[in-house]
């Protein structure tokens, strides 16, 4: 009878302790890659919307930022930047991070810094884009 442990590529401690892969890798993998793909026309159409209100008034920045593609537009360039720099910072974190408590507190500082930015900038082009 044939030893199918032996064909295994698996070594017996990671068999005991049943530690594998965490199956998470290549969704990062594609998350980081679609909204790198995403935020190139996106930041194209934030700098082309910066440029345009270069110098205007705040009753001008607001009729610009009010118009429903714009403030969409913005919208999009800011989640899919925070979705993009905390996945960047979440792999560099464990990746170069080794000790397990400093890894999971600055894990859980680099969520709550990429909600709060994303948060306050969204805040911001709503209130702008309602006329504030």
């Amino acid at each position: 009878m044939a030893d199918t442990n032996r064909s295994s590529l698996t070594t017996p401690l990671k068999r005991v302790r049943g530690l594998g892969s965490a199956g998470s890798g290549t969704d990062h993998f594609w998350k980081q890659r679609i909204t790198a793909l995403a935020q190139i026309p996106l930041t194209l159409a934030f700098v082309v919307v910066l440029l345009s209100i270069i110098g205007k008034g705040h009753a001008e920045v607001v009729a610009i930022v009010s118009q429903p593609l714009v403030a969409i537009l913005m919208l999009l360039f800011v989640v899919t930047g925070m979705v993009h720099m905390k996945i960047g910072m979440q792999v560099i974190i464990e990746d170069y991070v080794h000790e397990e408590l400093p890894k999971i507190l600055l894990l859980a500082l680099n969520t709550f810094f990429a909600i709060g930015v994303g948060v306050a900038c969204v805040f911001a082009i709503l209130k702008l884009s309602f006329g504030a």
